[in-house]
């Protein structure tokens, strides 16, 4: 599966009236050839949805005196009055503070879009930075932990909790929100909150000596605190959170 782009193509400018084409078959043709196509559809392919990146952040949002999740609510909506069976699916896509960068190129970047990676990549510095030889180094992009150069053995819910934790850094976290987020999708059978005190049991154990990264706050849940040893990587593709 790929995303292509909505284009619409001008028909080739020629001569009228054209021989033995009556009016109503020239204005059939004009206005086939004026409707909207895909570009760059492969056969065989047809097209299921758009993506649409729209690149705003909160503040600039607030400034026209609205927010994130009600412009995220005006487009369903107007998408539910044009079409009332098509299915919407929206995510935000987050970035550290003063990442820089324009917002669309952010939220293309973040959400996966092959023509912007392609084109980051092509502008990306050959080299990288060295992986830190100690310490924990947290990958969000790659989706991995590393302590002390050693690739962590987290399966893809624990990185997730550590992940969630991480995007919020320094804000204690209930049980409840936990669930209602990392199993909205229903796929997994949904914990209970004595499980969730199972997930980060199982989680810091594999973080060995540096697991108190991941805090218990007693009568309340959990909490990110960043040491100096731990870094943070979010290279060009931060993780995004789904409205």
């Amino acid at each position: 599966m790929s995303l292509a782009t909505l284009d619409t193509l001008r028909p080739p400018t020629r001569p009228y009236p054209v021989p033995r084409a009556t009016e109503r078959e020239q204005q059939a043709a004009q206005a086939q050839a004026d409707r909207p196509r895909i570009r760059a559809v492969p056969e065989g392919t047809e097209a299921r949805g758009f993506a649409l990146y729209v690149g705003v952040d909160e503040l600039k949002a607030a400034t026209s005196g609205v927010s994130l999740p009600q412009l995220v609510e005006a487009l369903k909506r107007t998408v539910a009055e044009l079409v009332p069976d098509a299915e919407t699916y929206a995510a935000v896509a987050l970035a550290p503070r003063g990442a820089g960068g324009r917002d669309v190129e952010v939220v293309r970047l973040a959400l996966q879009d092959p023509a912007a990676l392609a084109k980051h990549r092509q502008s990306a510095e050959p080299a990288e930075a060295p992986e830190p030889k100690g310490g924990v180094v947290i990958d969000i992009s790659r989706k991995r932990v590393q302590l002390d150069g050693e690739v962590a053995p987290l399966t893809y819910k624990e990185f997730e909790l550590l992940q969630f934790l991480v995007l919020r850094e320094g804000r204690t976290i209930e049980r409840a929100e936990i669930i209602a987020t990392l199993w909205a999708d229903g796929g997994d059978d949904v914990p209970n909150e004595r499980t969730i005190d199972v997930h980060v049991r199982r989680l810091r154990s594999k973080l060995g000596a540096y697991e108190d990264i991941v805090r218990t706050v007693r009568g309340s849940g959990y909490r990110f605190d960043r040491h100096a040893d731990v870094t943070i990587r979010w290279a060009s593709t931060p993780s995004p959170d789904v409205f």
